[in-house]
């Protein structure tokens, strides 16, 4: 049944439970809260979202004739931004959909049973919260495509936001620290002093003997982070203390740094991580590859003897080139005798990532399997490169784009509201 169909219905009910005889018992049924183009909104979703909104503000709530036109209101929105997903065939899969609730409930530290629990103890059934997290996604995608599409970032912008005071800060590189303290007493003696400082030195030669850092920090650490760990967070350079500044420059990731000693005691630092700043070095690989895909007329097992007997004609001297040209079932590189140019890690699938990354360069790898087929690689050559400056655009970018939607969002959302047909019902 369609939406106007289902309206005439509702109306014809409303009119026939009025003509019921005067000894029947008035009964209320549902009625219409408002029409929004070729859909409805019914007041018992209105009073549901009510409800619900009221058990989200907890404390002070407003007045039912304050909120509920700004709730209704979002129903409309909601209600608009669904017909579009609609009529543009956007859905959600289960799997995308469990998924999500999973990662939710992970988020929160709880499993699927703990969530759901949580869920009902606020009166909110499990069903009705993934229903609503459904809801969410597909406006969340409606959202994006359409005003995705008003949103230009180009390169021009990236550079003058790099030019500006603010975009220098941002492209400035962030720590995460992790520290111990082994305290000394204000007035040590000599003795106390060399003891903490070999305390220190054992602590560090375990880390390097493989223990792990964080478990050191909470059982042997002074530190007031010694309890999560040692972390001390995400912090630009100029945030440091200026005790670790110079020690954390010459750190890699993963490194301890020698002891430390201030007034307060001997200091161990890790660089636990590293984010933005200039320099990214990557080991990039220069790739070439034949693939050969299982289809309707060829079986997972014809694929895997055909690529066999490219392996064979290879081992024995064919031109890689030629074969690529001839068997490849990838038409992005066979044109090009296989050639992938280079390739960063990550930028393919695991298991072709994997091999890439364990070959020697002119090597030919056996063949292997991938979600895609059979392939054979062979790495040309290898190579660290920075990618620093084009990983910082790209988050520039990123920003950028994101800053713009937030701004294009409420205007589009004006936009589509205004050119809706809304009928309000509710008095």
């Amino acid at each position: 049944m369609n939406k106007k169909a289902l309206i005439g219905l509702i109306a014809f009910c409303s009119a026939f439970s009025l003509s019921l005889n005067s000894q029947a018992a008035p009964v209320e049924i549902d009625r219409i809260a408002a029409i929004v183009d070729d859909s409805i909104i019914m007041h018992s979703e209105l009073e549901a979202r009510m409800d619900s909104v009221k058990r989200q503000m907890g404390g002070q709530i407003p007045p039912d004739s304050l909120l509920r036109p700004q709730v209704l209101e979002r129903l409309i929105l909601e209600n608009i931004q669904l017909q579009m997903a609609d009529r543009g065939g956007v859905q959600i899969s289960d799997q995308q959909l469990t998924d999500t609730v999973k990662r939710i409930a992970k988020q929160n530290g709880m499993t699927i049973e703990q969530f759901s629990k949580a869920l009902e103890k606020d009166g909110l059934s499990y069903r009705e919260a993934v229903e609503q997290i459904r809801t969410e996604m597909i406006i969340s995608r409606v959202q994006k495509f359409q005003v995705n599409n008003r949103v230009q970032i180009s390169q021009q912008d990236i550079d003058y936001f790099l030019a500006s005071k603010a975009g220098q800060m941002a492209a400035e590189a962030e720590y995460r620290l992790s520290h111990i303290l082994i305290s000394i007493p204000s007035q040590a003696s000599a003795k106390e002093i060399q003891n903490a400082r070999a305390k220190a030195d054992k602590i560090i030669a375990d880390i390097k003997a493989g223990k792990d850092f964080q478990q050191q920090a909470i059982a042997k650490s002074n530190g007031r982070n010694a309890l999560k760990g040692g972390d001390l967070g995400w912090r630009k350079h100029a945030q440091l203390p200026s005790l670790f500044a110079d020690a954390v420059t010459e750190l890699k990731l993963g490194e301890v740094s020698a002891p430390i000693k201030s007034a307060s005691g001997i200091h161990i630092i890790q660089l636990s991580d590293k984010r933005g700043g200039s320099t990214v070095m990557v080991l990039q690989n220069k790739v070439k590859h034949i693939l050969v895909m299982p289809n309707e007329i060829r079986s997972d097992d014809d694929a895997q003897a055909r690529i066999k007997q490219v392996h064979h004609k290879l081992v024995n001297g064919a031109k890689f080139a030629e074969l690529a040209k001839e068997y490849s079932d990838d038409p992005g590189s066979a044109a090009n005798g296989g050639d992938l140019g280079w390739v960063n890690p990550g930028d393919m699938v695991p298991a072709f990532d994997r091999i890439m990354s364990e070959i020697e360069p002119g090597k030919l790898s056996k063949p292997f399997k991938s979600k895609f087929g059979w392939h054979i690689l062979q790495v040309e050559e290898r190579k660290e490169t920075d990618l620093g400056e084009q990983v910082q655009r790209n988050q520039i970018h990123q920003m950028l784009q994101s800053r713009q939607f937030e701004e294009e969002l409420p205007i589009w959302l004006r936009k589509i509201r205004s050119e809706a047909y809304v009928d309000i019902k509710e008095s």
